[in-house]
């Protein structure tokens, strides 16, 4: 059994996600974790199982967004007043 632990800006670093998605993580339970002190780590054993976890793609930038996006186009409805 490998001691090993990593803090969660280790974590992160080794993830390639930042450390507040790795806090995310062990809220949700994706991740397992100890409590240290006031610390939260994670072992080298739960690390190697959430870096070959298939996640879900997230969820596509605003920017590309509208690129993709149809355009709109708005008209405006005028009635015709008619007179007798």
């Amino acid at each position: 059994m490998n001691s090993e632990r990593f803090t969660t800006n280790e974590a992160a670093e080794r993830l390639g996600v930042s450390p507040a998605r790795v806090r995310q993580m062990v809220a949700s339970g994706e991740i397992e974790s100890e409590k240290f002190g006031r610390d939260t780590v994670i072992t080298a054993g739960a690390l190697k199982v959430a870096a070959t976890r298939k996640t879900k793609p997230g969820p596509t930038p605003k920017a590309a967004n509208e690129a993709t996006a149809p355009k709109r186009t708005t008209t405006k409805a005028t009635a015709k007043k008619g007179s007798k």
